[in-house]
């Protein structure tokens, strides 16, 4: 008399979990966000690409993990210096970052120039490192007269009050994809680009041209088309300068936003949208922000870990502004990267004279339990991790 019962209850069963699994299968992979709202469904994806930069990073030793933390300058122009291959060759820094002084000299010059350089670290390490520079465009261009050349970001600010809205970011891809190519031909494959603050009164003098404007969609619409145009060329953007800047250059004065936590999240609601599509590098800037941490942004855990990964979900790459700038505190760049790192960023930029100390520093920083293993592993996988993503490997 109970067989009927238990057909009915296996039946049932089986109509279950066919319609539980119909469900889970329906949830796409991939969720592109372009309000800064949360996903309402989580999904579990396995990236093999993670899980190869993983067995990359477990493989290397501490040195080899410490440099990649580390992009770091250079001296010359055209070809290496002695001492430079034999810096690079003790620590395959993870980054070079060029500037005017090693760029102003035509192309075939500076294509040789990094190609040697690329060459020497991937010999040395295994592992192809970013090559980068500042290119926003107008001002911020470190390039000879015709080089990639861009319009100032706030050119695009009044292209959107005359055009409208479209025509303006369908210019910024556009351009920003065409200088892209030019500069990834010749080697680059990191841009220290876009700003994707706007403007408020405390940050108008320091970024008067490089800002896309007041309006804080539009910047973030902005920055969003510029960093999509030039991950198509085969760059990696680094956005910057998170939570955001204050008074003047902070290369030479300290930045410190008196704004209360409401505020602060307004302010930085570029940044989440921005995230939301697709960013995968941000520049921390050294401003203080006390109505989160008594340190400043790039040596804050309350602003790297909790904020900007925990709040905004951020899971890319953390770098640090130089901290030989004015806006750092004065703390030596050596002690200030290993804060830093400690507290939640995973590159650090240094100059060719600080390579050796930032590099010993961390060392033994690991050695005295001060930076655990595990937070430089993590830091590493992060940076291997873009490194895959972007291709630089093949």
């Amino acid at each position: 008399m109970y067989t009927f019962p238990m057909r009915f209850y296996f039946i049932f069963m089986i109509c279950f979990l066919i319609m539980a699994c119909a469900e889970r299968g329906s949830v796409d992979s991939v969720a592109q966000r372009t309000d800064g709202s949360a996903s309402e469904k989580a999904v579990f994806v396995i990236d093999p690409l993670r899980v190869r930069a993983a067995e990359i990073a477990s493989s290397m030793d501490e040195q080899l993990l410490a440099a990649q933390l580390l992009i770091s300058g250079i001296d010359g122009r055209e070809r290496l210096f002695p001492h430079t291959i034999e810096l690079f060759t003790e620590i395959p820094a993870g980054g070079v970052m060029f500037f005017r002084y090693n760029l102003n000299t035509d192309n075939d010059a500076i294509r040789n120039f990094l190609e040697q350089t690329t060459s020497l670290i991937t010999e040395k390490s295994a592992i192809p490192p970013f090559i980068a520079v500042d290119h926003e465009g107008g001002t911020v261009n470190r390039f000879q007269r015709g080089v990639a050349t861009l319009p100032s970001a706030s050119y695009y600010w009044e292209l959107f009050l005359k055009e409208g809205r479209e025509a303006a970011l369908e210019r910024i891809a556009a351009d920003s994809l065409r200088a892209g190519r030019v500069i990834n031909e010749l080697g680059f494959n990191m841009n220290f680009a876009p700003v994707a603050e706007h403007l408020i009164d405390e940050n108008r003098y320091f970024l008067v041209h490089r800002s896309y404007g007041p309006d804080p969609v539009f910047a973030a619409q902005a920055a969003t088309s510029f960093l999509h145009g030039m991950e198509q060329a085969g760059i990696l953007c680094v956005v910057k300068h998170f939570p955001g800047s204050a008074g003047l250059d902070p290369h030479y004065f300290l930045s410190v936003l008196y704004m209360d936590r409401a505020e602060l999240d307004a302010l930085a609601l570029p940044f989440s949208i921005v995230i939301n599509n697709g960013a995968r590098a941000i520049m921390v800037a050294h401003t203080a922000v006390p109505a989160i941490d008594n340190e400043i942004a790039s040596l804050s855990s309350a602003v790297m870990k909790d904020w900007l990964r925990g709040d905004l979900g951020f899971d890319g790459i953390i770098i640090s502004d130089d901290f030989i700038m004015a806006a750092a505190g004065g703390m030596s760049p050596e002690l200030a990267a290993v804060h830093s790192i400690i507290a939640g960023s995973d590159m650090i930029l240094v100059w060719p004279a600080d390579l050796r100390r930032t590099h010993s520093a961390i060392i033994s920083s690991l050695e005295n339990g001060q930076l655990s293993r595990d937070r430089l592993l993590d830091a590493a996988q992060r940076v291997i991790y873009e490194k895959l993503r972007m291709g630089l490997f093949e």
